[in-house]
């Protein structure tokens, strides 16, 4: 499911992050980037595979990161856009970089919002998504899927609201799960080799998108800023950073 919010401007891709979707980022209200589209940056965003309104599959494989990647590819070619800003939180931050690795020349900037636990950081959190998956399935998915309690809310973000409870049909999410613990970040030496100039955004007291991630980003792209909340209130502040580093299309 896509939506385009804007002008007929230069375009601003967004891919959200996992077990999350359009409807959840509205509803969070954290990766809002109006003022973008106040810019006469054409905003497109979609759910991606198995989340939100669109289709899934149980295809384990079909969830990887590198797959992601070609479904932003696709998207793209479809809507006839030729280059774009790319951005995406979590999942979608890795989806980025591969899209950008895969075909540089079509990525014109990237915005990178609480990059997941990566490389040496990478093997608990795949174990956590493998157990969640293990356990979905013993209780039955529909039966699990009540029960279980997915907390997608950092401490940063806990303050008076409630539990996120993934955005993924019932059918599907094992296979979500299990296609995200089977995926990492591309190698720290490929990154190293992107010129867009990239914002990285990150937030402090969360595993599973923790600070280390960020800053090695920040260390290895050549053209990086990075900025990292430490409280709510410098959260509420990445629509700002965001277009002021966009920019007037």
């Amino acid at each position: 499911m896509v939506e385009i919010v804007g002008a007929d401007g230069p375009a601003f891709v967004w891919c959200h992050g996992l077990l999350a979707s359009r409807a959840q980022e509205n509803h969070d209200g954290l990766f809002d980037w109006r003022s973008v589209v106040e810019q006469r940056w054409r905003w497109v965003r979609f759910d991606a595979r198995g989340h939100g309104e669109s289709a899934g599959t149980n295809n384990v494989a079909a969830y990887s990161w590198a797959e992601m990647s070609r479904d932003l590819m696709v998207l793209a070619d479809t809507l006839g856009i030729p280059r774009f800003a790319a951005g995406g939180a979590s999942m979608g931050c890795a989806t980025v970089l591969e899209a950008a690795l895969q075909f540089p020349n079509r990525i014109d900037r990237m915005v990178l919002a609480t990059p997941p636990a990566a490389w040496e950081h990478h093997a608990a959190l795949a174990e956590h998504y493998r157990a969640s998956a293990a356990y979905l399935r013993s209780q039955g998915e529909d039966q699990g899927m009540a029960a279980l309690e997915v907390d997608l809310r950092p401490p940063i973000l806990r303050a008076g609201a409630p539990a996120a409870m993934p955005n993924v049909r019932p059918e599907w999410l094992t296979a979500v799960l299990r296609g995200a613990a089977a995926s990492d970040l591309p190698p720290p030496e490929k990154i190293a080799q992107l010129s867009q100039p990239a914002l990285i955004l990150a937030w402090d007291t969360d595993p599973a998108h923790p600070v280390a991630t960020a800053e090695r980003l920040a260390e290895i792209l050549p053209r990086a800023d990075l900025h990292v909340a430490r409280t709510l209130r410098q959260v509420r502040e990445w629509p700002r950073l965001v277009s002021m580093f966009m920019g007037p299309a």
